[in-house]
């Protein structure tokens, strides 16, 4: 991986330790009933990942000069939906896996019954989490929060994502068709990480908030692109899943439709565009920049 500078280094591992925390207090504990659906559920959050969305929650937020204390409770938020994506996607009936994070998926280590009741209690303890907080000036503005990753979990976000994912696989598609779906699956949350960082501060102007949109949409693919060039090109033990996946299964991917080099380029094209989107907003915006550096320059 390439090592970020020393100070983005430094952010990113105090907010991941910041998070990790604030997870850590979140989770019910595995003290209390029922038991181990509490413990599978610590086992599927906490200890594993990059965190990247509770990052870009953080980065956004600082961008627009939201308090951290509003920043956090969002921040597990999203996580928390993120964590149950992946508990369901690692499930027999949908992606079929046997590891993630570089140990058994919460299928394998639990049983499949307990991954389906994680993954439900881990998003109905994500909107518990952004309800509880005062995130907004106003409480038109934590409505909207809650609308906000309500829409970006659903049909029309990750699940329907997913759905399309699971019914193109054998099949062609144009790389227009595979951007929708992967629009939906994978960079739904991660526009909904960056506004819900935006909108903790003071009501952001819309300009602004359609920079930072412009921006997720493009670090959100770009994410999807590097997935797939990892996928067919690193190792399992280098991805803490089981590679080569997506083409054992016959999935569609950039690398399948592009190739392996065009995809690179075009992970670094939306890396530039990225930049770009935030040129308007200075210095307050880097923490953003360095992490679509983060996302794109990973492992290549």
């Amino acid at each position: 991986m390439t090592i970020p500078k020393a100070e983005f280094a430094d952010w990113m591992h105090g907010v991941q330790a910041l998070v990790e925390a604030a997870l850590e207090r979140a989770l019910p504990s595995a003290e209390h009933e029922p038991r181990r659906l509490h413990e599978a559920m610590r086992y599927a959050v906490l200890g594993g990942g990059k965190r990247v969305r509770p990052l870009l929650v953080l980065a956004a937020g600082e961008a627009v000069g939201a308090p951290r204390e509003r920043l956090v409770p969002a921040a597990c938020a999203v996580e928390l939906i993120h964590a149950y994506s992946l508990v369901h996607d690692d499930l027999p009936c949908m992606d079929d896996d046997a590891m993630r994070r570089g140990r058994p998926t919460v299928h394998v280590e639990f049983d499949e019954a307990t991954a389906l009741l994680v993954g439900d209690a881990l998003q109905s303890l994500a909107f518990e989490t952004l309800a509880a907080a005062p995130l907004a000036d106003d409480p038109a503005g934590s409505v909207e929060m809650l609308r906000t990753l309500a829409v970006a979990s659903g049909s029309r976000g990750m699940a329907g994502g997913q759905a399309i994912d699971l019914a193109v696989v054998g099949k062609t598609l144009t790389q227009p068709e595979l951007e929708l779906m992967h629009i939906m699956k994978t960079g739904a949350l991660i526009r909904a990480a960056v506004r819900l960082g935006a909108c903790c501060g003071e009501r952001a102007d819309a300009a602004v908030l359609e920079q930072l949109d412009r921006y997720a949409k493009c670090v959100g693919l770009a994410f999807q692109v590097v997935d797939d060039v990892l996928d067919a090109a690193a190792s399992s033990a280098t991805l803490g899943k089981t590679a080569g996946k997506d083409a054992a299964q016959g999935k569609p991917t950039y690398v399948s439709i592009l190739g392996t080099r065009a995809a690179r380029e075009l992970a670094q094209s939306l890396r530039r565009d990225a930049h770009a989107a935030l040129a308007a907003l200075g210095a307050s915006a880097q923490r953003l920049r360095d992490l679509a550096d983060f996302v794109v320059l990973r492992e290549f």
